[in-house]
C-alpha cells in the first residue's frame, strides 16, 4: 500500500489523494487500509520504514570480522544502493511531496521509527546488551541523519554530487569523529610586514 500511497501522491499532489484512492489501488477496502495506516500521509511515508528493513538484513549480513561503525555503514550504503540513485526526473515532485505541511510530520515519525529499527540491530551486531541501547540508539540517529542530510542535500541542491556518493561521504566521516571539523588544519596567520 505504501508505494501506491507514494505514487498516487506524487501523481495527483497529497491534497487530492484520498484513502479510498489508495485503498482502490492495491484492491483492498479502505476498512483494511485503515488497520494499517491511520492516515493517507502516514501511508505515504511508510516507504522509509520498509527500506529500513533492507539495512536490517544487510547489517546481519556483513562479516564479523568488520568493526561496528563499518559494518553498519557498509550496510547503509548497500541498503540504499540497492534501491539505485534517486531519480531526478522525479526532484520537483518529491521535494513538494516531502516539504507538504501535512506529510511532514508523519516523515519525522517514520525516520523515528527507523531510529529504532536499526538501534536493534546495532545492539544485535555488537552483543550488547539493554543498559548499551542508549548508545546504540545515538549512533542509529548519527546515521539516519546522515541519510536526511544526504538525502536533502540531493534534494534542494540539484546540482550536487550523487546522494549515495554524499552519504558516504558523511558516513566515513561520522566513524572517524568528524575529522574535518574537530581537526582542522591549523589557520596560517599572515606575517606582519
Amino acid at each position: 500500500m505504501s508505494e501506491a500511497a507514494l505514487k498516487l501522491a506524487m501523481e495527483k499532489g497529497v491534497e487530492q489523494v484520498r484513502v479510498e484512492d489508495i485503498a482502490n489501488a492495491v484492491g483492498v477496502s479502505p476498512r483494511t487500509f485503515n488497520n494499517y495506516f491511520s492516515s493517507k500521509e502516514e501511508a505515504i511515508c511508510s516507504f522509509i520504514v520498509e527500506r529500513q528493513e533492507l539495512l536490517r538484513e544487510a547489517l546481519r549480513e556483513r562479516p564479523s570480522e568488520e568493526t561496528l561503525w563499518e559494518a553498519v555503514g557498509t550496510a547503509t550504503l548497500e541498503a540504499y544502493g540497492s534501491l539505485g540513485e534517486p531519480n531526478r526526473g522525479s526532484v520537483e515532485l518529491a521535494r513538494s511531496l516531502l516539504l507538504h505541511p501535512s506529510v511532514q510530520g508523519e516523515f519525522l515519525k517514520a525516520h523515528a521509527k527507523v531510529e529504532q529499527v536499526l538501534a536493534d540491530a546495532i545492539l544485535e551486531r555488537a552483543g550488547a546488551g539493554a543498559e548499551n541501547a542508549l548508545n546504540a540508539r545515538l549512533m542509529a540517529a548519527i546515521v539516519e541523519s546522515a541519510v536526511k542530510t544526504a538525502f536533502f542535500s540531493w534534494l534542494i541542491n540539484e546540482g550536487s554530487r550523487p546522494f549515495l556518493e554524499t552519504l558516504g561521504v558523511l558516513l566515513r566521516e561520522a566513524a572517524a569523529g568528524i575529522p574535518s571539523l574537530t581537526r582542522p588544519e591549523p589557520v596560517k596567520k599572515p606575517k606582519k610586514q
